[in-house]
């Protein structure tokens, strides 16, 4: 299964030795799209809700704090001419003109809708895209079925209901990914991680009381990866939420892993034979691909471990910088993302994201 979430990495040519490490993979297969229901009108459904929690009859708004304006009623067609009469009584002299479909896609000052959607945060672009395209939006009380749709950011914008069921039923899988998996689509004759999440996978612990379903499997893609050598916390989802939270790129979720290195030919007690100069260099100061990167902290957790805390995933990065001071990795575990941790989860069981849990 594609998803786009993240880049693939190359294996590194050297085996782990102890369970951690670090390879990436190839991103998963696209996600499907289901076929786009009737709308509105055509079958009785439901209309759109309402967001406006100081009006709850008024449809959502978002960017604009105007009061809905009330539908104003038609006119019977019979007194159409007689309005349009001027003031010399001639019907039709200087017609009212019609006014035209709502055009703004060169106009300045637009987005494209599915960008302004995810800015808001009601959903990923990704989503976005998928509800345009089922008819689930409604700009200014106008339904929009056309993908690269430009609006402007003061337009009111609202969800059909069905949109917000999809939305809840939407789960977040986390794995405790081990060696030997990949986390997307599978490659190479590896399998990837989600072939764990059956019900035989689900750890005991699991209390989030969500009964398992196979519907859950469909459109689950990691938000963040883990190469094919690294163990730890993996997070699949079928929410574009959380994946933009986690990986967008303005994400401030911060991932905390435990490294395993050695230093030339030191793989016991390296912290007393590598230059505080150098772990320095690690905390800030390095580039890669010559773009600098932000400021992580690193500290020894022991002798030979290391802990990076990084609020960035550039591809391979930790393996990178230790490699730019002269450090191997010999092994590498991610124990938590954001608030989330690996806690007591076993290796290659799962569990869900509990309904009061967040990153």
């Amino acid at each position: 299964m594609k998803s786009g979430y993240s880049d693939r990495s190359d294996r590194p040519a050297r085996a782990p030795r102890d369970g951690y490490g670090e390879r990436g993979d190839r991103a998963p297969a696209k996600r499907e799209f289901s076929d786009r229901p009737a709308r509105s009108g055509e079958r009785g459904e439901r209309p759109p809700r309402s967001f406006d929690k100081a009006q709850p009859s008024a449809p959502r708004r978002f960017g604009d704090d105007r009061p809905a304006h009330a539908d104003k009623p038609r006119k019977p067609a019979s007194a159409t001419r007689a309005e349009r009469r001027d003031a010399s009584g001639d019907a039709d002299a200087n017609p009212a003109p019609r006014t035209p479909r709502r055009d703004y896609e060169d106009a300045p000052g637009t987005l494209r809708l599915s960008k302004l959607m995810s800015e808001l945060g009601l959903c990923s672009r990704r989503e976005a895209d998928e509800w345009i395209e089922k008819g689930w939006v409604l700009v200014d009380g106008e339904r929009i079925d056309t993908l690269g749709t430009k609006v402007r950011p003061d337009q009111r914008i609202e969800i059909d209901p069905a949109a917000e069921a999809a939305q809840a039923s939407q789960v977040t899988v986390l794995v405790h990914k081990p060696v030997g998996l990949v986390s997307g689509q599978a490659e190479d004759g590896y399998q990837p991680a989600i072939t764990l999440v059956t019900p035989e996978n689900r750890w005991e612990g699991d209390h989030s009381e969500i009964r398992f379903s196979v519907a859950h499997l469909r459109q689950l893609a990691p938000a963040g990866r883990l190469d094919i050598d690294s163990t730890g916390l993996l997070v699949l989802t079928q929410d574009g939420r959380v994946a933009k939270q986690l990986i967008g790129g303005h994400s401030e979720i911060d991932k905390e892993y435990l490294v395993r290195v050695a230093y030339g030919e030191h793989t016991t007690d390296v912290e007393s034979h590598f230059p505080p100069e150098s772990l320095e260099l690690l905390r800030h100061g390095l580039s890669l691909d010559d773009v600098p990167l932000k400021p992580a902290q690193v500290s020894w957790q022991n002798g030979e471990q290391l802990r990076f805390v990084l609020r960035e995933g550039k591809k391979r990065q930790i393996r990178r910088m230790c490699e730019l001071v002269g450090l191997e990795v010999i092994g590498l575990k991610r124990v938590r993302m954001g608030r989330v941790m690996l806690g007591a989860l076993p290796p290659g069981q799962w569990r869900y994201l509990a309904a009061d849990e967040s990153f």
